[in-house]
Order: structure tokens, then C-alpha cells, then sequence
């Protein structure tokens, strides 16, 4: 155990407030998180029907019945519901109150108060009219800042679809979502800064322009002041940031708890992304439960997550606003100018619930800034999520950052635009492991013959019961037959994630890795994160990839390392790393071979390829090199595949 709540803590917490309701209204068997979970998986339509109840959503029609969907058969969650998402967003936050802070890296800030942003929400409506509708579809090719909240804002306001990718997406990228999308309006920034350095777009979307015949108007943001000619950019006017003739009230239109709300993307890595379309107030309800709850976020905290527009945790990040605190939006390079002013915002904005990945974590350990010169006095909750956190990562978290916070490693996808696991104010945490399962989310962990695994055994994720941010359906599938055989095909009758976990006796979760990423050396199925925990433990690597490679009817472990700066990997160290791995694993964990590359793959949302890579060396075919930030490097990784036919 690393940390525990105290009382004050506990009992201030809103899961706190709300194990008391849920007691009181319906007799828990004991007044604790156990308990409750309990009820929520027992009791779906009761648990998700109180949280309209607990949190005063805004809505209209009757709560009855909950859901007809408890097999997965179809989207079935309220269906006598109408709301508004943006509606719910914005009622709560009182006028003067900072909404919005939006950070740019070369330290322009710009406050937007919840009046302020209704303004600029209400003016963005009024450019719109024109063109757009309800039901449309309106895309964001935007970097992380307020003009593209603002967007998504008047939007769902007006009954629309939003949808999103980050202005580092090439064209083709671009294309490859959008293009199916189809929106009816662009909102495009004319470009943006990343690592110092200013990046113009506007080429890039007249191009795309020209290649999506459904857009009908092109909105440019100019946030960075470099007066762009736009142009050769058909249909295209700039942002106007005012109402014109004095219109502030914005036009909200309420539609049914099923209807489209978001269009969200695979990342594409094998094939053309999937457009998963989440629904209107199946991501409210999630989102409310998962920040309110197990983040105890509430009016008086400042929430900040370092994301990008092309990751599902900005819509995550931004459903916040529902309980009228502040967001904080950062945009550029976590790095640039340096680690030390990044990590000083959480003592300049007064953060509250800090937001990472496992990834800028290393990087901030590498970087060796004295942590010891800042504060963190307001800082009492760090969210990780993109891959599992390593067992020294809580170590480093502890020692270095701030004994006293609760450090919750989260688990989830842009499949259900939330959370599996997650964290828990009322509870401790445990080196290594996700909290504890979410409310509502009946979740077990199966063997490949489909029972339940043990308590510390490895299986598959599953959640056996539906939940109301479950996709309503994939574009361009007509007969839901992609999202049958995604979800729902392994475990007949239950949502298959591909996660490798395991459930521990504390009732939270350690995560191995993806299940396609899963290695399987004699039949042996081995998590790569086990891998990893022995390389970060190494102080001349900077990053490593571990993937299988098929040879003879087998498979072999193939472990890449980036070195750090300097250093080299001789054969006395790839002894070091293997006698490492057989040491603290087992002798299956143990590599075939280890090389050295010059870079490793991630996604643009920062989370590490393996699949990519698996499918360099093993020779087969891969597309949409968008989705990964530097494809540049797997032509490195293809030298490797002519070692298993040798």
C-alpha cells in the first residue's frame, strides 16, 4: 500500500456523498465502495437511473424504461430521454468563474469565465446558421485549445455530431476519418506551434477541402497571429470571436439519449480507421459518473489533462465543465521550452487532478528536474492512462512528486469513450494496480475456455453486462457486422476489450498490455509490460518495443531498444538485459535477440505501437501510417524481417 485516504478525505469525497444516497434510498448490505459497486452491477437500471437523480442532469421525458440492451443485443439505454449535452456542460457554472484556461507553450494564456464562454458559444451559432442543421456533422482539425471546445459546444448545442483529429495529422489522415465523417462545416486552425516551432496548415487544408465534397463551409482560426492568406481555401472564412448584433443566447435542441453525439477513430494502424459514433447521453451519464465520482472533481477544483484533439480522453477532458470548475487546456511539447515550466503549471494554475501518461512520466524522471522546488500544496490527484503505469512509476510518483495524493492509473478506450478501471478517493492504492473496477461496469477477467480466472490469474478483460457509452454503431457498417466481430465474437454475449489483466485480491487490476500485442512463446502467454518493468529499470535505455516474431510453427521474443544519448548496446549489456528480464520474470520472458533502433512508435496519442511492429517483422502489410506520430522509423524495423526467414 503506498497511500490512503484519511478520514477528512474520505468523507469528503463526492463517492463518499454518494455511497450515503444510494444507502439511504436503497439499503446497501454495508455503506462502502464494495457495496456499491455491487448494487450498480446487480441493479443497472436503478444505479445509472440515480445518477440523473444525484447529479440533477437536465432532461426531459421519463427515466422508465432505463434500458432494454442488458445482453448487448442493441442500444437500449433510455429511450423516453431527450437532453442536451452542451446544455448540461454549461448549466451549473456560475458566470464569473474561470471556464476555460487555455495554455499555449510559448506562455500565451487566455481565460474564457462560464459567461464568456456561452458568449463566444452563442456568436459561433450565428456563423453557422447558414449551413448547418441538426444531425449534421461538424469536424474539428484543431490543435488543444478554447476555440475548439467552443466548437464542439455550439455543436451538440445545436443538435449536431462533432467530430475531431489533431492539426499534426497529415492529408491523407485527415482524409481517411473525415472522408467518412462527412462533415457539412471544417473548423481548421491556419496552424499551429510544437516544440518552438510554428507549423502552417493552411496548404494542407485547402487540400483536404477539395477532397471532402460533403464540406460546405470552412471555418480558419487564426490563435497564433500569423495572418493567413486563406485564400485558396474554397468556402473558407475566418473565426469571429463576437456575437454579431448583440445575440448571446445560445440555441440548445434537445434530441433522444441515443441520438449521435460523437464520432470518434480507431487508430488505424492495420487499415483505414473505424468511425465509432458514441451517443448523446450515454457519454454525459459516463463522463459525470467517472469525473464526479472517481475523480471527485467538483466546482471548487481546477482539472487538467495533457491530450491532444485526436485523443478520445479531450472529450473525456472537456466533459468536466458539467460541474462548473475550471479546465485547463495546454497545447505544444510537454518539453519545450523545458520539463520544469511544463510541471510548474500544476503550482501556477493551482491544479487540483492532474492528468498524464506513463510515457511523460519517464521523460520526467530522465529529465532530472529538482522536483523539490515546487509546492503541488493544491495538487491531490494524478490520473495515468495510455499504457500501463510500471511498478516504479508509482515509486517515482510517491517519492518525488507528492506523498499525499491519490494516484490513479485508469483504464479504458475510445471503444466506450470511458473507463473500465479507474481510481477511487475512498480507497487506498496498491503498487502496480488500477484501483478498482467502475461503477456500472460488470467486469471480470475470462480464461480462453470463456470461466473466470482466479484472483491474481491472467485472462482476458470482459465486461459481461452493457453500459450506456457502449458504441451505438461503426460507420459504414451497415449490419453491424465489423462491431459484432470487434467486441462481441471472442465471448459470445459479452464485450471483449483486448486487455491482458489481471484481477487482484484488493478488487483492482494489474494490466499486461494489449491482448493482439500479447506475446505467446511455447504456448505461454506472456504480457509485454512484464518486459518493460525490467528495460526502465536500466539506465542506458531510453525506450523499448517488445514484440513476436513467427518462426518454425513458433514464436519468438524480439525486444528493440532505443538508447539513450552516448550510450551503446554491446554485447556484455544485451547479456545485462537478458539476465535481467530471467531473473525478475521467468526464462520464457527472456528475448531470442535485443537490437538497437533509433526510435520507437506511438501514436499520436502517445501510446507505443507493439502491433505495428509485429506486423513490420513478420512481414505483413501496413496502412494509414497517419495514425503513428513517426511512421518514419519502421523502415528501420522492416530490416528485421528478412532475420526470421533466415
Amino acid at each position: 500500500m503506498l497511500w490512503q485516504p484519511d478520514d477528512t478525505r474520505v468523507q469528503q469525497s463526492e463517492m463518499w456523498r454518494f455511497i450515503a444516497y444510494i444507502d439511504n434510498a436503497h439499503s446497501l448490505e454495508k455503506p462502502d465502495y464494495a457495496s456499491l459497486y455491487t448494487f450498480s452491477i446487480e441493479n443497472p437500471a436503478l444505479f445509472w437511473t440515480e445518477l440523473f437523480h444525484f447529479f440533477q442532469v437536465t432532461f426531459e421525458g421519463e427515466l422508465i424504461p432505463a434500458v432494454t440492451d442488458i445482453g448487448f443485443h442493441h442500444y437500449g439505454w433510455f429511450p423516453n430521454v431527450k437532453l442536451n449535452f452542451a446544455e448540461n456542460l454549461l448549466a451549473k457554472g456560475e458566470d464569473k468563474t474561470v471556464a476555460i484556461q487555455s495554455l499555449l507553450e510559448n506562455g500565451e494564456k487566455q481565460s474564457l469565465t462560464y459567461a464568456e464562454l456561452k458568449q463566444q458559444v452563442a456568436s459561433l451559432q450565428q456563423q453557422l446558421n447558414d449551413v448547418f442543421k441538426e444531425g449534421n456533422v461538424l469536424a474539428c482539425y484543431m490543435p488543444n485549445i478554447a476555440e475548439t471546445v467552443i466548437a464542439m459546444l455550439a455543436t451538440t448545442a445545436l443538435g449536431g455530431v462533432f467530430t475531431s483529429t489533431s492539426a499534426d495529422f497529415g492529408i491523407e489522415g485527415v482524409i481517411d476519418r473525415f472522408g467518412q465523417s462527412k462533415p457539412t462545416v471544417l473548423i481548421a486552425c491556419a496552424g499551429y506551434e510544437y516544440g518552438g516551432r510554428y507549423f502552417d496548415c493552411t496548404a494542407k487544408i485547402a487540400s483536404i477541402v477539395e477532397q471532402i465534397p460533403s464540406i460546405k463551409k470552412v471555418i480558419v482560426v487564426d490563435r497564433y497571429h500569423y495572418q493567413p492568406n486563406i485564400g485558396s481555401i474554397q468556402n473558407a472564412e475566418f473565426w469571429q470571436p463576437q456575437p454579431v448584433g448583440g445575440r448571446t443566447a445560445i440555441t440548445y435542441k434537445r434530441r433522444a439519449f441515443n441520438a449521435p453525439l460523437y464520432i470518434v477513430y480507431s487508430s488505424g494502424t492495420t487499415g483505414k480507421p473505424k468511425c465509432i459514433v458514441h451517443a448523446n447521453g450515454g457519454v454525459l451519464l459516463q463522463h459525470i459518473k467517472e469525473i464526479g465520482l472517481h475523480c471527485d472533481h467538483n466546482a471548487d477544483k481546477t482539472l487538467f489533462f495533457f491530450t491532444t484533439c485526436g485523443w478520445m480522453m479531450w472529450n473525456w477532458l472537456v466533459s468536466s465543465l458539467y460541474f462548473g470548475g475550471t479546465t485547463i487546456l495546454y497545447e505544444g511539447s510537454p518539453a519545450y521550452p523545458s520539463f520544469e515550466r511544463f510541471i510548474r503549471i500544476i503550482d501556477d494554475e493551482k491544479i487540483n487532478i492532474f492528468g498524464t501518461s506513463p510515457k511523460y512520466l519517464k521523460a520526467l524522471e530522465d529529465s532530472k528536474v529538482d522536483l523539490t522546488t515546487f509546492n503541488f500544496g493544491t495538487l491531490e490527484t494524478v490520473l495515468c492512462t495510455g499504457a500501463p503505469l510500471l511498478p516504479e512509476q508509482f515509486d517515482f510518483v510517491y517519492n518525488r512528486l507528492k506523498r499525499d495524493l491519490m494516484l490513479a492509473s485508469i483504464s479504458g478506450g475510445t471503444d466506450i469513450l470511458g473507463c473500465f478501471f479507474l481510481g477511487n478517493p475512498t480507497l487506498p492504492v496498491y503498487r502496480s494496480e488500477l484501483q478498482c473496477a467502475g461503477l456500472g461496469m460488470d467486469l471480470a477477467c475470462l480464461k480462453p475456455d470463456g470461466t473466470t480466472a482466479a484472483k491474481e490469474q491472467q485472462g482476458e478483460l470482459v465486461c459481461r453486462k452493457s453500459f450506456p457509452s457502449r458504441p451505438l454503431y461503426f460507420l459504414n457498417d451497415p449490419g453491424n457486422d465489423t462491431l459484432c466481430a470487434t467486441y462481441f465474437n471472442t465471448y459470445p454475449g459479452v464485450w471483449y476489450h483486448g486487455d491482458y489483466i489481471a484481477i487482484t485480491r484488493h478488487g483492482g487490476a494489474i494490466f499486461y498490455g494489449r491482448s493482439d500485442a500479447t506475446l505467446n512463446p511455447g504456448g505461454v502467454r506472456i504480457g509485454t509490460s512484464e518486459i518493460y518493468r525490467q528495460t526502465e529499470t536500466l539506465g542506458y535505455i531510453e525506450d523499448a518495443v517488445c514484440v513476436g516474431q513467427h518462426k518454425e510453427g513458433d514464436i519468438n521474443i524480439v525486444l528493440f531498444v532505443k538508447m539513450k544519448l552516448a550510450e551503446h548496446l554491446s554485447d556484455g549489456r544485451i547479456a545485462e538485459i537478458k539476465q535481467r528480464i530471467k531473473m525478475n520474470t521467468t526464462p520464457r520472458h527472456v528475448p531470442s535477440a535485443i537490437y538497437a533502433v533509433h526510435d520507437i512508435p506511438y501514436t499520436r496519442s502517445g501510446k507505443k505501437i507493439e502491433l505495428a511492429v509485429t506486423r513490420v517483422i513478420n512481414g505483413q502489410p501496413l496502412t494509414n501510417k497517419e495514425a503513428i506520430a513517426n511512421p518514419e522509423c519502421l523502415e528501420e524495423y522492416a530490416n528485421y524481417y528478412c532475420t526470421a526467414e533466415a
